[in-house]
């Protein structure tokens, strides 16, 4: 998911720190006065506040005052929101090669989100990107964890935001965070209901590509693989039926089973699980079995030990593979570690622990596993969240690039329909940007809730990175409740 992006890990002198917030007018690699107001900050959550939590906050170009908020979750877990930033939904992007004043120059995204939303861009309680913990104790994190201290992280900064609290809240955020993103929507409604102080104006959430059923996300690639033609339809009838169905917990004992899967790896482990058409840059010696095959087993430690991948390791490609599918990410590192940004960015003082790549590896992802030395993955399955929510007067939004093998979006349809809610408005209807069909859209509600599933048309695991302008026009649409 996410390549080759170094930041730097910093650890607090002091063992307790109050919320800051620093108004940025200036950045460098950007010529002149930034044309939005950012800001950025530390919001403590946790026991003693020990989780120290870094957020850059945008405010909307268009109309602060009514657009609404949202909090933007990265994936891994473990990612730094400096991905969304510059490559998703932020109001930069990094201009390869061209340097301002001795760091990688900024230029305008014309598709951010920023134009239609006030956006909190939050380096997520697991220790990433400029996050910190003032104990050892508090660096462990869990699933269940994490939505609980973003949830917190949220009523905290509503109450230092107090001009925010009638804007409507959304919260959002790709890959890995589905499994939050419902968690922490349903602990702010409830935090609403017994009266925690500021009460929010909570509206719904918004999910891209999300990790949701962590078994049925896996199953799910072997389907999408037959359906795109990257194995025969015989090898997909015969797989399933020596595996009943069932590939992500294949058993040692079912052999033909597993020499089926066996055969379905050979034939998918050189595609890009991301973006199916883009070059595959997952091909480092370390990364060339777990990251690629979709359904495989390692040393017993589990029959389906392959991740949900939501980081590359560090490549050892040759020059060519590396500009083709590294560069944007080397040059937001440069820009990352260098001490002006930091500085301009105002980020605490501290002991510099190591240069880490976007995504703390200590915590990311695997299929299979359970617990990681830094990090629990405690919730199999966040679908009963969404169940939950189903109860509230809430809006959902869940949208998938129809070109990823990672999370892919028949999965997420298999979920979306166990919900049992009603097909309302459209139901596999195409939708348009620029007057072509981007995608393709089912609308669904029951009582005071609404969910609108889309694809779109061409988009990978993180799909504004892929499909910005696309998911620009879907994303203003919903947010002003109008058809996508």
């Amino acid at each position: 998911m996410y390549k080759g992006f170094l930041l730097i890990f910093l650890w607090a002198a002091s063992s307790t720190r109050i919320s800051s917030q620093t108004i940025v007018e200036m950045l460098p690699g950007y010529p002149g006065p930034l044309p939005f107001k950012l800001e950025t900050g530390y919001i403590g959550v946790g026991e003693n506040e020990a989780v120290q939590l870094f957020y850059f906050f945008v405010e909307s170009e268009g109309n602060p005052e009514d657009d609404p908020l949202i909090i933007w979750l990265a994936g891994g877990p473990g990612c730094s929101n400096l991905h969304a930033f510059f490559f998703e939904i932020g109001p930069f992007k990094i201009m390869k090669g061209i340097f301002v004043d001795g760091v990688p120059a900024l230029q305008i995204d014309p598709n951010s989100w920023t134009k239609v939303a006030n956006i909190i861009y939050l380096d997520a309680p697991t220790l990433t990107g400029y996050s910190y913990t003032t104990t050892d104790e508090a660096a462990y994190s869990s699933d269940t964890l994490s939505a609980s201290q973003t949830a917190e992280f949220v009523r905290k900064f509503v109450k230092d935001h107090p001009r925010f609290l009638k804007n409507p809240l959304y919260v959002t955020g790709v890959s890995y965070s589905g499994i939050v993103i419902p968690m922490v929507t349903e602990k702010i409604y409830e935090g609403n209901e017994q009266d925690l102080e500021p009460i929010i104006n909570i509206k719904g959430y918004m999910a891209a590509n999300p990790v949701t059923d962590k078994i049925g996300d896996v199953n799910a690639r072997f389907e999408f693989a037959n359906q795109m033609a990257l194995i025969s339809k015989e090898l997909f009838e015969s797989t399933k039926k020596a595996c009943n169905g069932e590939y992500a917990e294949g058993y040692d004992s079912n052999l033909l089973c597993m020499s089926r899967i066996e055969e379905v790896n050979k034939r998918v482990k050189d595609i890009n699980m991301s973006q199916i058409l883009e070059t595959n840059c997952d091909d480092s010696p370390t990364n060339m079995v777990k990251a690629v095959n979709p359904i495989i087993r390692e040393e017993h430690i589990s029959v389906w030990e392959n991740p949900i991948k939501m980081l590359h390791e560090q490549p050892s490609l040759k020059a060519d593979t590396f500009t083709k599918c590294y560069s944007d990410y080397y040059y937001a590192s440069l820009w990352a570690n260098d001490k002006k940004v930091m500085k301009a960015l105002d980020i605490r003082k501290g002991r510099v622990e190591e240069e880490l790549f976007l995504c703390n590896t200590d915590m990311k992802y695997h299929s299979g596993y359970t617990k990681l030395p830094l990090y629990e993955f405690n919730v199999l399955s966040s679908v009963v969240y969404h169940e939950r929510l189903i109860k509230r007067n809430c809006r959902a939004l869940i949208f998938s690039g129809d070109h990823d093998m990672m999370v892919p979006h028949v999965g997420t349809l298999n979920w979306i329909q166990s919900l049992n809610l009603t097909i309302t408005e459209s139901d596999w209807d195409a939708w348009y940007s620029d007057d072509q069909v981007a995608g393709y859209k089912t609308t669904y509600a029951q009582d005071n809730y609404s969910l609108v599933f889309a694809t779109v048309k061409g988009g990978g695991h993180t799909v504004p990175e892929f499909k910005p302008k696309q998911c620009f026009d879907m994303v203003s649409r919903w947010f002003v409740d109008k058809p996508i």
